[in-house]
């Protein structure tokens, strides 16, 4: 049977629109986008693994590609080399891509953790796990996206399409978040705070966290929430509220180790006090910061039980994030402004024995 295989596209164009089809707060967007996903993709549309084509494919056609084989634009040089590059006796022409070690980055992290998580790609179902033949191919939908005729305002419709149809309404609505943030970071940040007041804010990433901070998660995680301290990069002190400090007992010295932000969560009989280090690029609350705001908190008779620490992130897949994860002190919170309503906790269980189905 012929059949009739996609038009040809270069991995150039490919590695160009992946970033666009799967924008900043994609799940798993680096395993969606980087080179080797380009790769991966037009690998797929080379040999016509398509849904509906009932051709499919597997690591080694991706990784024993070649210049060469890529060059060839045929219909029948395309389905030579994806019907015959398993057979032993095939000799590729020029140099592979990738070695053959790179199978289990094609398989576990491009594909599986990356465009069939995301619904780019479908596996066959019908193959025991174990089984070495193709399995997987490109959604009909996503892959005319890389149709090269498609183009401009029609080629981003056609993007729109594509992900109001197959993110899940979550992913949505963290792409729309990390955007949003993109947008305000480059004209100035306006926060509002919980008392009315409004303040702006320089352009840039870390200022659009701090906004999420006061605006997000103080109204989410806190019953009665108020801004003490707010400054920006360079010790610019944006808002401080010593008279509210000091009714609380906390003496606020702008000379010490302080945070970028601090709240306080007026609700409780016992004020609770949230140190927030916001981070784009750097510096956590790590062991070092935590140690010395305990200081600072000790020394004016707080409880530790009413002290929070609080590192707050732009999203999951964030440089800052990957940078500083394993620098984030125990017992502290990490905080994503992408995925307002959640929060992750480091539960440092060292003084008690507590078994996984206490924390459930």
């Amino acid at each position: 049977m012929t059949v009739a295989l996609p038009p040809y596209v270069t991995r150039e164009l490919i590695a160009e629109r992946l970033p666009l089809i799967f924008p900043e707060g994609t799940p798993n967007r680096t395993y969606c986008t980087r080179q080797l996903s380009a790769s991966t993709v037009f690998t797929m549309i080379y040999i016509g693994a398509i849904e509906g084509l009932d051709r499919y494919l597997g690591p080694i056609h991706v990784y024993r590609m070649t210049d060469e084989q890529a060059a060839k634009v045929t219909d029948g040089e395309r389905m030579a080399y994806g019907d015959d590059i398993r057979k032993k006796n095939y000799v590729i022409t020029g140099d592979a891509w990738y070695a053959d070690n790179t199978r289990e980055p094609i398989r576990d992290e491009t594909l599986r953790e990356g465009l069939v998580n995301i619904g780019a790609v479908i596996a066959r179902d019908d193959l025991p796990t174990t089984s070495s033949k193709p399995r997987y191919a490109l959604l009909s939908d996503f892959a005319a996206l890389f149709n090269p005729n498609l183009a401009d305002e029609k080629l981003m419709v056609a993007i729109a399409a594509f992900q109001a149809k197959h993110l899940s309404k979550s992913a949505l609505a963290r792409v729309s978040l990390m955007q949003a943030g993109a947008v305000a970071g480059k004209s100035g940040v306006m926060v509002s705070f919980p008392n009315g007041e409004t303040r702006m804010l320089a352009p840039g990433p870390s200022s659009t966290i701090s906004k999420s901070v006061v605006e997000d998660f103080a109204q989410k995680f806190l019953q009665t929430p108020a801004v003490l301290w707010l400054s920006e990069s360079g010790n610019k002190v944006v808002q401080r509220d010593d008279g509210l400090a000091a009714s609380i007992g906390l003496k606020i010295e702008a000379d010490k180790d302080l945070p970028d932000l601090i709240l306080v969560d007026l609700a409780p009989a016992d004020p609770v006090i949230v140190f927030v280090e916001v981070v784009a690029t750097d510096g956590p609350i790590s062991d070092r910061r935590q140690t010395a705001l305990y200081a600072l908190t000790d020394a004016a008779g707080f409880d530790r039980s009413q002290v929070a620490f609080v590192t707050a992130f732009q999203d999951r897949e964030a440089a800052g994030f990957r940078k500083t994860m394993s620098a984030l002190a125990w017992d502290s919170f990490a905080w994503f402004a992408s995925e307002p309503n959640n929060i992750v906790q480091l539960k440092d269980g060292s003084s008690n024995n507590q078994y996984l189905n206490e924390f459930l």
